[in-house]
This record gives structure tokens, sequence and C-alpha cells, in this order.
């Protein structure tokens, strides 16, 4: 069922009107469309089953001019499971599949909205409108453009959207240095973690001679609390292989790979059927368009292992070896998988390939910094109310997205830090919310980019287990190759679980920060080298939790529970009993007005009184 270029038009005109009451609320149309997020996140708590129900109730009710559609993710995870209603852009959240038959009586069968399901912003406001919550208001959305807008799984739908329309124009309009150049004018650089230009790494494997070249798709995202990639390609998979063969077109390549981890179900099912799907209406394989240009993509499936996300051991992984870094140089583009030139990009990079051959490379670079063009992805975690995944042009301050998108910290309570760039990146402390997020501003503070994952944390939390939690995890991915990232990431953690414990001295903080600098100089690969950061940032900024869980054996935050240490201040006990009705384990004695005391031996330190207590009464 191979199209030609005028049957895809055809589809992409016909298309496209359909489904202008996706993206127009002034649609003239009779029809709706019931869309509701099939992402992980909506899934996990019965958005299939929603789906089902809507389209049984239709059915049953005979109704023709109303479709229920799957689509990728929202971004306001926060509130799922979400069902979106267009044209008129009706928000739902929190919607449950026994919501279905209500939402169809009252919305579409009487024209009403069900007040009760409207989502409310933080201030409490009910939103009829998704464009009218902050959530969205500062976002600009480029890589998500499609997420929460088409069926992923139908290839017309993208098409609407002006998909493989970039792929025509690059094969019929412009060389292969064209395409280059335009990627390079236009700014983007890799967002995988290290920023390096796309076009410098596309012109560097152009220029390699070589009968085979290979384009990579590196959707293997392991930082803890990430799920950009995977939003992509759950949301929008066609965007990602189209951009796969432009690239491939550029340097001279034929074949290209996916490296997606296993533990994307729904992502690798989705990039299947798109890749099926291509293949079929020939926009992938021989000759495509008919225009002497071949390339294919293939899927490969990684396991789990958090190194191979670096692109030397992804490299090995493919090639059916254990997953371990190589020495470098050579770099990929001039010898990669299996020895040929090698584009490796990751999911969020590719997804901006054909907003930028299609609007300009000045279009995209004039969003954004001087140094960091375009937009960035992150996936906003932790202590946070609007939890969800977030598009924002480079150059947007930290507290914007904390506050204005996020929504601030939840019950009011104060912001501490933020982690970025997952066990690679680094804390950024409260004096620094107004940090730009762009490359270089966060070098400057001791941080980084990373792939996108943004972890906010409140006063509750301890910087010191936070560095913990992190290099635990960075030493159980390790690979082991080199002796720096084996045993020096070891050793460090050891330090840390001693100074937790309340074994720590003064001394083993300047071990700590000494091994650290040596392990970021001498292993081989990118884990080993920014294992350390967690480290060495919440040193740098918290440096006083370090010295106070070492001279003074407390953890203020009650985290570390070996140092911690409740008490009940008997001048500002008022002997309500609050704190002792909300104790899991009666730890709490006293009667009537009474004044409280904590047993030690039967405390575990949990902290529910600390919140109980009105009065303020409870702590060190």
């Amino acid at each position: 069922m191979i199209k030609t270029i005028k049957e895809i038009e055809e589809i992409r005109k016909q298309k496209r009107e359909e489904l202008d009451l996706r993206i127009n609320i002034n649609a003239k149309t009779k029809e709706k469309h019931i869309l509701v997020c099939h992402g992980t996140g909506c899934t996990s708590s019965k958005s299939p089953q929603i789906i089902d129900n809507f389209r049984k109730i239709l059915g049953e009710n005979n109704i023709t001019n109303v479709r229920v559609i799957q689509t990728g993710c929202f971004g306001l995870c926060a509130k799922g499971p979400i069902a979106i209603i267009r044209p008129e852009d009706t928000f739902y959240a929190h919607v449950k599949p026994e919501d279905c038959e209500e939402i169809i009586k009252t919305h579409i069968i009487e024209g009403n909205t069900v007040d009760r399901l409207l989502c409310k912003d933080i201030d409490g406001t009910i939103v009829k409108r998704l464009d009218e919550l902050n959530f969205y208001k500062k976002q600009k959305r480029i890589a998500l453009k499609n997420c929460g807008v088409i069926d992923p799984e139908n290839i017309d739908e993208y098409i609407a959207f002006d998909g493989y329309k970039s792929i025509y124009k690059v094969l019929t309009e412009m060389t292969p240095d064209q395409v280059i150049e335009e990627i390079s004018k236009s700014g983007l650089r890799g967002r995988g973690g290290a920023g390096f230009p796309t076009g410098k790494k596309w012109s560097f494997a152009q220029k390699e001679q070589a009968e085979q070249k290979y384009i990579i798709c590196n959707a293997d995202e392991g930082d803890p609390g990430a799920f950009m990639d995977r939003s992509i390609l759950e949301g929008d998979p066609h965007s990602v292989i189209e951009a796969m063969a432009i690239a491939g077109y550029s340097i001279g390549a034929t074949q290209g790979y996916i490296y997606v981890r296993a533990e994307y179900p729904i992502a690798v099912q989705r990039l299947k059927i798109a890749i099926n799907q291509a293949r079929e209406y020939g926009l992938l394989g021989k000759n495509i368009f008919g225009l002497g240009f071949d390339f294919d993509v293939d899927i490969r499936l990684g396991a789990g292992a958090f190194v191979c996300g670096e692109e030397t051991a992804l490299l090995e992984s493919i090639e059916g070896k254990r997953g371990q870094p190589r020495v470098k140089p050579p770099y990929p583009a001039s010898k990669g998988l299996f020895g040929k030139p090698t584009v490796i990009n990751n999911v969020e990079t590719l997804a901006n390939i054909t907003r930028i051959i299609l609007n300009g490379a000045e279009w995209y670079s004039s969003i954004g910094t001087e140094t960091s063009k375009g937009t960035k992805v992150f996936a906003l975690g932790g202590n946070v109310n609007n939890v969800g995944l977030v598009e924002v042009p480079m150059g947007t301050t930290l507290r914007e997205i904390i506050y204005d998108i996020g929504g601030g910290i939840p019950q009011g309570k104060a912001f501490k830090a933020a982690q970025t760039g997952g066990p690679s990146g680094g804390c950024i402390p409260a004096e620094h919310i107004d940090t730009p997020i762009d490359y270089e501003s966060l070098a400057q503070i001791g941080s980084m980019m990373g792939s996108g994952g943004l972890i906010v944390m409140d006063e509750t939390k301890c910087m010191v287990d936070i560095a913990r939690f992190y290099l635990d995890f960075t030493v159980s991915e390790s690979c082991g190759k080199c002796t720096p990232c084996r045993i020096g990431t070891k050793r460090m953690l050891e330090l840390l679980n001693k100074i937790c414990d309340g074994n720590g001295e003064e001394e083993d903080i300047y071990k700590l920060e000494k091994l650290a600098h040596i392990i970021q100089k001498a292993s081989i690969c990118g884990l080993g080298q920014t294992a350390p950061n967690p480290v060495l940032s919440t040193l740098k900024y918290f440096r006083d939790e370090y010295r106070e869980h070492v001279l003074a054996r407390n953890c203020a935050t009650y985290t570390c529970k070996a140092i911690s240490t409740i008490q009940i201040n008997p001048e500002k006990c008022k002997g309500c009993g609050l704190c002792q009705r909300k104790c899991p384990v009666n730890a709490i004695k006293g009667e009537g007005r009474e004044i409280r005391t904590i047993d030690p031996e039967k405390c575990i330190k949990c902290g529910t009184c600390i919140q109980a207590c009105p009065f303020k009464a409870i702590g060190n």
C-alpha cells in the first residue's frame, strides 16, 4: 500500500480538515472528540478502561458524532487521568471509569459541563479550558507539539499535522550539506546531557568515507524521575522516525536503530506500530517517495543498564556485547556501530528536527538564549504541586518553572533545592532559584542540564541523604570497567553511610571531597566523571548540614534516623494531645492537659508528631 506524494498530500488535506477541532475551539463542526491520555502515567490509573467505557456508552446511546481518541501525555500528570473534549477544550481531571456515563449524559447529550470533574488550578480556581491553566501559559511546545493532540498509533493523524513533510522537503529542495547547515544555524544542541551541537556532530559523520553509516536514537532514559523521552515516543513516535530519516539523508546513512529500554512497553509497542505504518506507506525502506533515497529503522531493546545511556556503551549493547563504554577517541562519528561512522542523538533532540526543517533555522534560533537555543523538556517531580512534563524556552528561570508552572511547594513549605541532570547533575539551592535554565548558567553553579529530570526538594529534605541516594544509584549502575568508578564511588558511598549513621568524623568530609575530584578526572566515561556531582554540589551549598551530621551528630530533618532526636519542648507544649493521637506507635505519654513526653525506646522517628503539632513544640 505504498503511497505517492499526491496520496500523502491528499491524506494531509482531508485529515487536517477533519482534525481542525483538535486545535481550533471555533471549529465549525457538530462532531466532538474526547481525547484521553493513554501514556504510562494515566494508563496505570485505568485510562484504557476509561477509553473503553466511553466507546461502549456512546455505542449504547447510538451517538455517532463523537469519537474517543487515545493520545499521548498532556503533561499535567498530577491531574491524571485526563479527558479533554474538543473543540470546546473542556478539561476534566482525575477521571475514573465510573465517571464516563455522567460525562456522556451531562456534557455530550445535555450540553452541560460536569462541574465536579473540571480541573482546579493551584489557587482553587475552576478551569474550564486547558489553555486557562497556569501550568501551560509559560510553556512553548515544540518537541511535545503533537503529544496530547494526535492518536500516536494513527499515521494519518501525524501526516495531517505536517508529518513526513520535512523529509520530502529535504529530498526535493535541499542537499545534505544544506540540511546540516540549517541544523547548525538553528543552534540545536544535544538534549541528552552534554549539549554538543547537533549540526557539528552530523557534519563530522558526513565527512567520513564509508560504505555504511548509521543513525541511532538513544532512548535509554535511565535517570530517576525522568520520563521525557518515554512520553515523546508514546505520544509522537513518527516525529522521531522522520527525523532519523532526515539525519540519514544528511550523512549518507541507510539504516537507523532506536535503542529503547524494555521497561517502556507502551513506547516500544507504539514504535513498532509506527515503523510498520511508515514502511507500508513507503516512508521507510527503499526508494522513499520514488526519489532514490533508502532508509529503514529497527528497534533494539535495552535491558535497563543505566550505563548504556552512554553512547559507546550503547553501541556495545547493540552489537550484542556487554554494555561497557569504549575509550574515546575514536568517537562514534568516525568509528561507531560495527566500526562504521555513526550519529547518536537522543529522542528529544530528534523531536526538534522536523520543526526546524519546516519553520527554518532563524525561527528556532529566535527562541531561547544566545548560546542555548530552542526549548527544553523537563520531567518536573518531587515536592511540587504540578508534577508533570513541561517544555519551556531556554533561559526560563527555575523560579518560573517551580512556582508559575509547577504551582509551588505542597503545604506551603519552603523551597530548599532542585536537582537537575539526575545522578549526573547537581543540587541548585534556594539562593540560585532565579538562575536561567540553560547549559552555561547551570554549569556555572555546579549543575548540568542532563536529559531533563528536575526534582524539587522542600525544607524537609536532608541534603546529605540526597547525595547518598544518587551515589547509591550510580554505584549500583557502574559497569565496573574502570577502577575510579568501580572502587572510588563505592568508597564515597561508604563515607556517606558512615556520616549518616552518626559515625562520621570531620576528616571524612575532606576525604569525600578529594575522592570526588579524583573520580571526576580519572573515570573513562560520563557515568564516572559525573557521579560525584550530587556530592560536590551539596558540599558546596549545604556543607553546614554535613558538619552538623559529623560534629553535632544530628540530622535536622530527621531523615537520618541514627542521629535524629525528637523531643517535646515543655515550654511550648499546650497539652492538646494531638501529637499523641497521631503517633503510629504510641510513643508519646501524657494525659489530659499534661505536657507530653516522647519515649525514645518506642519512637521510630517518623516525624508524624512534628507535622501534627500546631504549636511547633516538637523538634530537636
